[in-house]
């Protein structure tokens, strides 16, 4: 690792590796320490540190011979972390690894092999399985439902062990790889998100964009999930959750599509948010859809750009979402063999 070889055009790594670090001393030197055991050795190692107070992100790189560290003096979220790590890259591909997944020996190679068999296709993700109980899907790929509220394919469901490649609505941000030259043509992630549904924000805008996503399910990452942030059901990943989804959906949805989408959302999000395991975190709930409302304003005008730029139709758009409600409520995985988007490639 990190005594990588050239790539085919002698321009420096296939692979840039980004890991945004904060508050993660449990969790990253594990992460690191499996990257440093991958087959595929021809990546490089870009670490951010989000201001964490121990030091541990230099500890844990200290371990990895020729990673880079860049220390940020304040967190600046996951988004712009990443967004700095994708700038100072060298790689043809970006890769995104969160500092508690823990991928396994061929997860970088396994990758690879898809981008040489889908020569169209420029953005991929991972087969994400829980760290302590392998068995259990995390995820594989985000599905966005008619509500527009995403989800991870097959999340807390047993993992079938026999899934096929094929498309999904978008990357997870946990464990993906895209094109980094698409990456920052499309602007990378939106930094106001700061964390949470920025790569469910990243994949709407590549479907509009008509490049498709295909889920690889062989290679595999181990995930904890929310490590430095308290857990899915904190206060601040509900908030960040809740006030991040309203703008993708703001965002993101094509205007024939709105007045369908935004009355299902609202309803969904009551719904959700009324029953009795929810109700102590409903206020959280309500106070991220006033943050929301109150950054409408950027929201729109990023709107307005990200619109102007879609080359798919709004029913090419419906057609990757699923509209079964059964789906969001069992969290099944959406996978098609084929891309919904005439445009995409394959």
């Amino acid at each position: 690792m990190a005594q990588h070889v050239s790539d085919d055009k002698g321009e420096g790594p296939a692979i840039s590796v980004a890991v945004v670090a904060y508050r993660s001393g449990a969790t990253l030197a594990r992460c690191l320490e499996r990257l440093a055991a991958q087959s595929f050795t021809d990546f490089e190692l870009i670490v951010v540190d989000n201001a964490s107070p121990d030091g541990e992100a230099q500890d844990a790189i200290a371990a990895i011979p020729g990673a880079r560290l860049i220390e940020n003096a304040q967190n600046l979220g996951f988004a712009a972390a990443n967004n700095q790590a994708a700038r100072a890259a060298s790689g043809r591909w970006l890769v995104l690894l969160n500092p508690d997944a823990y991928p396994q020996a061929d997860w970088l190679a396994k990758l690879v092999e898809a981008s040489r068999r889908w020569r169209g296709v420029r953005s991929f993700t991972s087969r994400q399985v829980m760290d302590d109980d392998p068995g259990v899907l995390d995820g594989l790929g985000d599905v966005m439902s008619g509500p527009c509220i995403p989800y991870r394919g097959g999340y807390m469901r047993p993992d079938p062990g026999d899934t096929p490649e094929g498309f999904v609505f978008s990357p997870c941000g946990a464990a993906m790889m895209i094109d980094r030259a698409l990456f920052l043509e499309l602007g990378g992630f939106d930094e106001g998100f700061f964390c949470y549904c920025e790569d469910v924000d990243l994949g709407y805008r590549l479907q509009l964009a008509g490049e498709p996503t295909v889920v690889v399910p062989a290679a595999v990452v181990r995930h904890v999930g929310s490590a430095s942030s308290g857990g899915p059901k904190s206060e601040f990943a509900v908030f960040h959750g809740n006030r991040n989804r309203f703008w993708v959906l703001v965002k993101d949805t094509p205007a024939l599509l709105l007045p369908i989408v935004l009355p299902l959302h609202l309803a969904a999000v009551f719904y959700i948010s009324s029953r009795k395991a929810n109700r102590p975190l409903a206020g959280v709930v309500w106070k991220a859809y006033g943050a929301a409302l109150a950054g409408l304003g950027a929201v729109l005008r990023s709107r307005r750009a990200v619109q102007r730029g879609r080359r798919v139709s709004a029913w090419e758009i419906a057609r990757a979402m699923t509209w079964d409600p059964r789906d969001l409520q069992t969290r099944r995985a959406v996978i098609r063999l084929r891309p919904p988007s005439r445009s995409a490639g394959a």
